[in-house]
Order: structure tokens, then sequence, then C-alpha cells
């Protein structure tokens, strides 16, 4: 740096700045635990008088500093941690300082944009998830139209009924897929299905009283589970009862 200006600062000069002082008993404070706060506190109440100089190596001597080296012989010199270098770069020339400010924003600028678009793409992916995890909750949850079979068969109770209506099957075929389960299709229905059973139950007792046969009724009952299961999934009060669960 020094050559680049042509020696026309020394570092024995910006050392005895006293903002210089300041700046590096802060850098040392934070870096180096070893670092001699008695013989700082003596070089920065100098700092900044007129008869007073201190080179690097002194620098370094007295307050065991570790920001800066100063080395003799062929390859010697003074040496300085990048945050030190950027400060004397920052004292010896206006112009390097206003190049490294503009380049800390256009960092800054970069990295809030990049941000952005990170924070976007999650927004996205979220939705995304958020669309697959509901439309595997409603493939999983919503009642599918029961086919001519099902529709045909004669159920041996009434309960059965009701579940091949809304599940889809009956409490032994349940019991046959899911036999390291304990207990049965209904112990581990969700909150809405548990609702649309209860209302299955009292509208299934109606279609009875009306005379209407078993394969009249399971349709009707599989209709009605479809739609209330559709209206329960999206509904908030539904979502609110299941946080208190």
């Amino acid at each position: 740096m020094l050559k680049a200006k042509d020696g026309d600062f020394f570092i024995s000069d910006w050392l005895r700045n006293r903002n210089t002082v300041e700046f590096l008993g802060i850098w040392e404070r934070i870096y180096n635990p070893d670092f001699n706060y008695g013989e700082f506190a003596i070089i920065k109440s100098k700092a900044g008088l007129n008869n007073y100089k201190i080179s690097a190596k002194e620098w370094v001597e007295k307050t065991k500093a570790i920001g800066l080296k100063a080395t003799t012989g062929r390859y010697g010199g003074t040496y300085a941690h990048k945050d030190i270098a950027f400060e004397f770069g920052m004292w010896i020339s206006a112009e390097f300082k206003i190049y490294l400010i503009k380049e800390f924003q256009r960092l800054k600028e970069d990295e809030a944009e990049n941000l952005k678009l990170g924070w976007n793409l999650q927004r996205t992916l979220a939705k995304i998830n958020y669309k697959i995890h509901t439309d595997a909750i409603k493939e999983k949850l919503i009642p599918h139209e029961l086919t001519k079979e099902q529709v045909n068969m004669e159920y041996a109770n009434e309960a059965d009924l009701l579940n091949v209506a809304l599940f889809g099957i009956t409490a032994k075929m349940w019991r046959d897929q899911n036999s390291k389960l304990k207990g049965n299709i209904r112990d581990y229905a969700s909150i809405e299905q548990l609702v649309v059973l209860s209302n299955l139950e009292s509208i299934n007792a109606l279609l009875i009283r009306d005379s209407l046969s078993q394969k009249d009724r399971i349709l009707k009952l599989n209709n009605t589970a479809i739609i209330q299961m559709k209206s329960l999934l999206t509904n908030n009060g539904v979502k609110k009862l299941k946080s208190l669960k």
C-alpha cells in the first residue's frame, strides 16, 4: 500500500493518530486475550501529540498485539490482519475508502436480494407442500363413491352400513388390514369423520323410519358423507377444535 502511494505516508504517522490507536485497541480487545491494556492506556494518552511517535514493532512489543506484525530482513516489512489493512487503506486513500463503501453496499444489496429470492422460494415451496398435504388429507378422508358391488352387498348390521358409507370398508375388513393395531376403525377416525359419523347415525335412523331399502340408504349416506367431509375439512371451527385436542 505504501509503495502504491509512492511512500508519501509512513506507518508510524498512522500509528500516532488517536483514532488509529482506538481502532487497534478495540480490535485487539475482541481477538487478543493477551493484549496489554496497561501499555495500551499509556500509548493512547500520548497519541496525537506532536512529539509522539511509535513504530509497528514498538506497538507489538509493548502491547503484545497480534493484529500487526513487523519483520526485518530481505523479506521483512509490516503486515496486518485484513481488518486492519482495510482501515490503513482508508486512511491513506479517500478513493480506496469510497470504493470499499460502495463494494460493501453492493454486497449487502446482493445479500438482501438473495434472501428475498430465498424467502419467495420458501413461500412457494410451502404453498406447494401445503397443497400436496391438503390434497393427501382429502384423498384419504373424503369418502369415495361406492361401487355397484358395495351398494348391492347386504351388511350384517347398521353399524357396518355406516362404516362403508363413510370409510369405504366394514369393521372386519379394517381389522384384517390393521391386525397389529388395537381397537377398531372408529378409534382411529379423525374429528371430522367422527362428526360426520354421528350425523349419519341420525340420518340413517330417519331413512329407516321412511322404510328405505338398505341399498337406497347406503347411497344417500355415502353421498351425505362426501358432502359433509368436504365442508368440514375447510371449516375453521373444526381446525380450532383440533388445536385444543
